[in-house]
């Protein structure tokens, strides 16, 4: 497991049990429909909702059987006791959740504010990098987090300037990996070619050689 992956991971300790817990892509499509978007998700976690606790932690457990094992602890214990080890772990998990949308804003994002990409939009275009530009299995692609693919995406295309004779850091003058947007992804996919190369010049530079 990169490290990357770990510092994606929040547990939640709860009678001699500990559940481990991941932002996944698949787990980010469920919860953002459960309340009708994160807003309503952190408001119901605020409120201490436990069905919405129970849905958080089902789906976002790397182990199914061991979340089912907590949730049954849950029944047979004080729900202040329940509250007090779940709420920051939580917290924490629905911050993962939400770290790539205040990542590109630069602030403190406002989910389902504004006129940002609706998320399951979002979460539908990075399923499609996943198994399409990065070539990860849909199962691989379901268990990464958004971070994890966004990150993999932007070395990948690092890689595919490096190896058109660009750089991966090429500065004003050249692209770089944050410039590919998702917009200009579809266009290079429709094109099937990127314009921003310079085809001429790189011919020449691998005459000379």
């Amino acid at each position: 497991m990169t490290v990357l992956a770990r510092s994606e991971e929040v547990t939640v300790y709860h009678g001699g049990l500990a559940v481990v817990l991941r932002p996944s892509l698949r787990a980010a499509m469920t919860l953002e429909r459960l309340r009708e978007g994160w807003p309503g998700l952190l408001l119901a976690l605020g409120q201490f909702d436990l069905r919405s606790v129970q849905a958080i932690i089902r789906a976002s457990a790397v182990d199914r059987n061991a979340a089912e094992a907590l949730l049954a602890s849950f029944a047979v214990a004080p729900i202040t006791v329940v509250k007090e080890a779940v709420s920051a772990p939580l917290c924490a998990l629905l911050a993962l959740f939400l770290a790539p949308a205040q990542e590109e804003s630069g602030q403190d994002a406002k989910p389902g504010s504004g006129s940002s990409k609706p998320w399951a939009e979002a979460y539908g275009e990075l399923y499609r990098f996943g198994t399409g530009w990065l070539g990860w299995t849909p199962a691989e692609t379901w268990a990464a987090t958004p971070t994890e693919i966004a990150q993999a995406l932007e070395g990948k295309l690092a890689h595919l300037i490096a190896m058109n004779g660009g750089e991966s850091s090429a500065g004003p003058s050249g692209p770089t990996p944050t410039d590919y947007t998702p917009e200009r992804l579809r266009e290079i996919e429709e094109l099937g070619f990127d314009p921003a190369f310079d085809r001429e010049g790189l011919h020449r530079l691998k005459a000379k050689g």
